[in-house]
């Protein structure tokens, strides 16, 4: 059953399977086997093609089971001890009546398609969908300053401020109660180019008939060009296409003086007929696998509008199939979504499950901004299946949210069950998690405890960093305070949250978010922020104003 052990050994042998099975022969093996899974994890058929499919994953944990972080205050059973004179008189409870939970667990995020997306929509004139809009990838889009650590891992920031109530309206009840607090990772900077590992990149290109729109293949050429000159004569790219049927254009190939070749392979990929990303996704994984770098970041990255209608259109079905060669092979998935009608849901799950993450290119600058900034910087991962966990001190926090991550929860109890999934990081990354938090009346001393565990790329063992917020560290005020930083990424949450019809407390109306942003694009003198404030702009000259959910909220404890 130990398929790695066999690897090396087996590896003529698996790619001979695949050459002379054939392709279409290669595929009805991996549909078969993907309907026997095993507890057995990874497998070779009896004609040395090898099973991609695979059965759930075995924890790593070497506490022997998934538990919180430490520190953590595990909720009670029945009714929770209310803060010295917080009781109500004579109130009582049915002793099942779970208690207020001040936990609260993550899978890591570095996406940020969402506000790609919605920023090209709001440009063409349309409010995005309420589902399309993650306020995490809002935030991830902007830089946050924060210190990085001096080696691998993370560093753990924390800090926050007093909300107080927005000018523009729309503050929710008791905002001026409220503070933002804010949970910020980072890993160190990406090496030059020259210091990285070789990269060998398979990219799976959507050429379906929906990709002839302008803005959709053709950007896809531009990008796959530029990409071509940027990326180190030793490193590897192979080409599939896929519509109804997927092919392979080029297999895996060295750039080193063959840079023309691919780029002759690019220019002619034309739009053929309907999507079947299934196809594609499995013929990538495949020639991932038959070429398979030692010692190199073995990527796929599908080049999608992700508006699948052939095959199987589920992302559970889709990696269930290739489950295997993403877990032995340690190849992850990278999604680039384009197109003005563009599947950013499913693009999101396949990812997520792919281990890997996603963007959105809407046009030429944002194309170099993905494959000559970001691409080969971060083609190597620093940490895998990283979770954050952020245990609140029922002493000094009444209530708490956390804004986004809603598809990126993981139980409590998980956060220590290393064969739970969590999210990939590269160098030079930050994720960013906001917290509404409503303090305790005279309210001292510790808010909250931030703890981050990851996996070694390499190793595979379990590493873990922690950081801690007191009151002292969010008693300044949000607008107008010292740390433009923090507000830029308040703003960046509160547009998403009032795009998709939420009532954060102490959020402002689009009109002053708007007014914010302009003035923070100034001060900070970054474009990006100065895009932000014109994409609240365009919003709220279509959206003038936004809902409110008049179901009532608890108490205490954790809301949403």
């Amino acid at each position: 059953m130990n398929q790695a052990g066999r690897r090396h050994e087996k590896r003529a042998g698996d790619r001979a399977g695949y050459r002379a099975g054939g392709r279409a022969g290669a595929v009805a093996l991996l549909l078969t086997g993907a309907m026997a899974l095993t507890a057995c994890g990874a497998g070779s058929g009896s004609d040395g093609t090898p099973d991609l499919s695979s059965g759930s994953r075995k924890g790593q944990s070497s506490t022997g089971g998934g538990q919180p972080a430490p520190d953590a205050v595990a909720p009670e059973t029945g009714r929770s001890a209310a803060p010295e004179g917080d009781a109500e008189s004579g109130a009582s409870a049915a002793p099942d009546v779970k208690a207020p939970d001040y936990l609260s667990t993550f899978a890591l995020d570095v996406d940020t398609a969402s506000y790609g997306y919605a920023r090209r929509t709001l440009g063409d004139g349309r409010l995005p969908a309420a589902e399309d809009v993650r306020p995490e990838e809002f935030v991830n889009s902007f830089r946050q300053g924060y210190e990085r650590p001096e080696g691998n891992g993370f560093s753990v920031n924390v800090d926050g401020a007093r909300i107080g109530s927005g000018t523009g309206g729309g503050g929710g009840t008791g905002a001026s109660d409220w503070s933002l607090l804010r949970v910020g990772l980072a890993t160190r900077t990406a090496p030059p180019a020259s210091e990285r590992p070789p990269a060998a990149l398979t990219f799976v290109v959507d050429i379906s008939g929906s990709m002839s729109e302008t803005g959709r293949l053709d950007l896809v050429r531009k990008s796959l060009t530029i990409l071509t000159d940027e990326l180190r004569d030793d490193d590897s790219l192979s080409l599939v296409t896929f519509s109804n049927e997927a092919e392979t254009r080029l297999p895996m190939t060295r750039v080193k003086g063959n840079r023309n070749r691919i780029k002759d392979v690019v220019a002619e990929m034309e739009p053929a007929r309907s999507t079947n990303v299934e196809a594609g996704i499995t013929r990538g994984y495949e020639e991932s696998v038959e070429g398979h770098r030692e010692g190199a970041t073995n990527r796929v990255v599908l080049l999608s509008d992700a508006l699948a209608n052939t095959g199987d259109t589920e992302a559970e079905g889709i990696l269930r199939k290739i489950d295997s060669a993403r877990r032995e092979y340690g190849i992850t998935l990278f999604g680039v979504g384009v197109g003005s009608d563009y599947g950013d849901a499913f693009m999101e799950q396949l990812t997520n499950k792919g281990d890997g993450n996603t963007t959105y290119v809407g046009d030429e600058t944002q194309a170099r901004k993905v494959f000559v900034d970001q691409l080969p910087a971060h083609l190597e991962i620093r940490a895998r299946d990283a979770k954050a966990q952020v245990a609140f001190d029922r002493k000094n926090v009444q209530q708490f949210r956390l804004i986004g991550y809603e598809n990126r929860k993981v139980a409590d109890e998980d956060f220590r069950n290393d064969g739970v999934d969590g999210g990939e990081v590269g160098p030079g990354h930050t994720v960013t998690a906001l917290y509404a938090v409503r303090l305790r009346e005279g309210a001292s001393g510790t808010v909250a405890k931030a703890t981050v565990r990851w996996l070694d790329p390499e190793t595979r063992k379990a590493e873990e960093e922690t950081g801690t917020v007191t009151t002292g560290s969010v008693d300044g005020t949000l607008w107008g305070g010292e740390n433009d930083r923090l507000q830029v990424a308040a703003v960046a949450a509160y547009f998403a949250d009032r795009l998709r019809g939420g009532d954060l407390p102490g959020a402002p109306g689009l009109g002053e978010l708007a007014s914010r942003a302009s003035g923070l694009a100034e001060s900070t003198e970054d474009s990006a922020v100065e895009k932000l404030a014109t994409a609240i702009g365009q919003a709220d000259r279509l959206q003038r104003g936004a809902g409110t959910d008049d179901e009532p909220e608890p108490s205490e404890g954790e809301i949403g």
